[in-house]
């Protein structure tokens, strides 16, 4: 009897999300590592001599990076839960925002037409809404449901930066008449970091509030709506309120979770949750029930004008502009 050879299994190739996840993490680090030589040695020892002034405002900045960072790493970008293979590319939809039509592109990975702004990170294999970018240094997304976190880290890093860079350069002129110590080539270690830093973090904060008060989204490009209307720019004073002011909206990934529970006999259990874009679909069709009278409705739809869970509205846009749904078949 021949002996068959056993197939040799190929080897497996590293996950994907490890050394993005590693890098985002060193970041941490690296950041409580510098926070850490700063204030035990030139911030102790501007202290001791009774400059209070210095730990306590650079103690609040590093209090306030450490948070937004770490909030950052961990938060929701506006995941768009995948729809099914149901839906398949057939039909056309438009949407209408501001008197304009966008056609929504669909996203065979995910498998739904993707609403406007929404766009599959080709990193993290999820849509988001309102996409921004991709983040690698905290390896996540920047969307609709994480972009205040992310400016308020770029905000808090200049700030901290400016203020341990200051205090390194107060330090070192205080103490000109003492010899070289440890307190001295900590502060240096810390400044030269500090000020390599600064520089490009300004740049950062100068291109994100210049995006904000045009409305504008980083993959899209700079010169997308030169030859025409942005019709998500509402005036600089309403883009900003729009993007730090403006709630958010309820999770969308929390609603697709409710819609999957159990749920009493008398409910019609929900195919898709991606509600058809056509005006016909946003009424709710009658459910059998035990006796006549009004009938009780199935979760997910929701009100006209608010649009269904998850539809890539945002909140914003959602206040603001009435959207046209319409839909046609593709032939």
């Amino acid at each position: 009897m021949p002996l068959l050879k056993a197939p040799h299994l190929p080897p497996r190739a590293p996950l994907p999300w490890i050394l993005p996840s590693l890098f985002a993490a060193f970041n941490v680090a690296l950041l409580l590592i510098f926070s850490g030589l700063f204030f035990a040695f030139p911030c102790r020892w501007l202290a001791q001599n009774g400059e209070w002034a210095f730990p306590l405002v650079t103690g609040l900045l590093c209090v306030l990076t450490v948070f937004s960072l770490v909030s950052l790493n961990f938060s929701d970008p506006g995941i768009l839960h995948q729809g099914s293979n149901e839906q398949g590319p057939t039909m056309v939809h438009v949407v209408w925002v501001n008197h304009r039509a966008f056609r929504l592109q669909w996203c065979q990975k995910c498998c739904f037409h993707c609403p406007p702004r929404t766009y599959h990170c080709p990193w993290c294999n999820i849509c988001v809404e309102d996409f921004d970018h991709h983040c690698k240094w905290v390896n996540n997304c920047i969307g609709h449901r994480n972009f205040r976190f992310f400016l308020l880290l770029v905000l808090s890093l200049c700030l901290y930066s400016g203020a341990m860079l200051v205090t390194c350069l107060i330090f070192l002129g205080r103490t000109t008449h003492l010899p070289f110590s440890l307190d001295k080539a900590m502060a240096l270690v810390v400044a030269v970091p500090a000020a390599g830093f600064l520089v490009p973090l300004s740049l950062l904060l100068l291109i994100q509030a210049a995006s904000v008060s045009a409305a504008e989204r980083s993959y899209e490009g700079k010169g997308q709506y030169l030859q025409g209307y942005n019709p998500f720019d509402r005036g600089c004073a309403n883009n900003w309120y729009l993007t730090i002011c403006a709630p958010l909206g309820p999770k969308y990934m929390a609603e697709a979770v409710w819609l999957q529970r159990m749920v009493g006999s008398n409910w019609v259990p929900k195919q898709n949750l991606h509600v058809p874009l056509c005006p016909s679909a946003l009424r709710p069709p009658a459910l059998p029930g035990p006796g006549p009278g009004p009938q009780a409705q199935p979760p997910g739809l929701c009100k006209p004008g608010t649009g269904p869970p998850g539809s890539g509205e945002a909140a914003a846009l959602q206040e603001s502009w009435g959207r046209r749904l319409c839909s046609c078949p593709l032939f």
